[in-house]
C-alpha cells in the first residue's frame, strides 16, 4: 500500500514539474517572439528595369508573408517582414529573378523603440511602415564613424530619441548591407510622415545638429538624381 502511495505522490510531483516547465517554455517563446526583428530581402535589377512583384505571390503565400510587405523604388524591390529563415527564402526568390542581384538585411545597426525610450508614452496598436534607402559614402573610415555615432547615440545624443518620441515614431530601424542602408520608420497607422517628421526638430537643436552631421556620411544609390540622397520605397499595391 505504501509503495502505491509513493508512486502516486511521485506522479503528482512529475506532473507539477512538467507543468512548470511547459509554462516557462511558452513564456520564453512568447518573449522571444516579441523581441523578434523583421528582416529585409532586396531584389535589385539592372538600371532602367523594374523587377515584377507578381512573381513573388506564390513564395510570399507559402511563407505566410502578406503582399503588404512589398515595397519598390525603380529597380529595387524589397520584402520587409518577419521571416523564419531569410537565407532559405532568399534562395527561393533568387530563382525567380535570375538577372537580378539579391541582398539580405538582418540585425539592424540601429534600433529605436518607443516602448523602450519614450517612458510612459502610449504605443499605437497599428503602424504604417515607411522604407527609405541610401548609400554610405565610399570611405571605410567614415563608414565606421557613422556606425559608431549610431551605436552611442542614445547615450551621447539623448535629444535625438526624444525628438522621435515627440514625433510619435513607434520604431526606427537602420539596416546595412555593404554601403547600402535601408531605414524603416514606423508611425501610427493613418498618420502622415510629412506632418510628423518636423516635430523631431521642434525646440530640439541637438536633433538639428545630428541631421546636419549625418549628411556628410550619406549619398544616393545608383539611379538617384544629383543631390538626391534618401529615396522612398513605396508600398506595392497592385498585386
Amino acid at each position: 500500500m505504501q509503495a502505491i502511495i509513493k508512486i502516486y505522490q511521485l506522479r503528482q510531483v512529475l506532473h507539477i514539474l512538467l507543468c512548470v516547465f511547459a509554462a516557462s517554455f511558452f513564456s520564453f517563446s512568447e518573449g522571444r517572439a516579441q523581441d523578434r526583428t523583421p528582416s529585409i530581402i532586396e531584389i535589385t535589377g539592372p538600371i532602367g528595369s523594374q523587377p515584377g512583384a507578381r512573381l513573388l505571390t506564390p513564395v510570399l503565400k507559402a511563407s505566410h508573408i502578406p503582399s503588404s510587405a512589398l515595397y519598390q523604388w525603380k529597380n529595387h524591390l524589397v520584402i520587409y517582414a518577419f521571416m523564419n529563415d531569410p537565407v532559405r527564402l532568399e534562395g527561393r526568390v533568387a530563382k525567380l529573378y535570375p538577372k537580378c542581384s539579391l541582398k539580405i538585411y538582418q540585425h539592424p545597426y540601429y534600433d529605436f523603440n518607443r516602448r523602450r525610450y519614450c517612458g510612459k508614452a502610449s504605443v499605437a496598436k497599428e503602424w504604417d511602415n515607411i522604407l527609405l534607402t541610401a548609400n554610405l559614402v565610399d570611405n571605410p573610415r567614415m563608414q565606421q564613424e557613422y556606425l559608431k555615432y549610431h551605436s552611442t547615440q542614445f547615450k551621447k545624443w539623448p535629444k535625438v530619441a526624444q525628438g522621435f518620441c515627440h514625433a510619435q515614431f513607434q520604431q526606427l530601424l537602420g539596416f546595412r548591407n555593404g554601403r547600402q542602408l535601408i531605414l524603416v520608420i514606423s508611425i501610427p497607422k493613418g498618420e502622415s510622415l510629412d506632418e510628423l517628421n518636423p516635430k523631431t526638430t521642434e525646440n530640439n537643436p541637438q536633433m538639428v545638429q545630428w541631421n546636419a552631421l549625418m549628411k556628410k556620411y550619406q549619398v544616393g544609390v545608383p539611379g538617384t538624381r544629383p543631390g538626391e540622397v534618401w529615396v522612398f520605397l513605396k508600398p506595392v499595391n497592385n498585386l
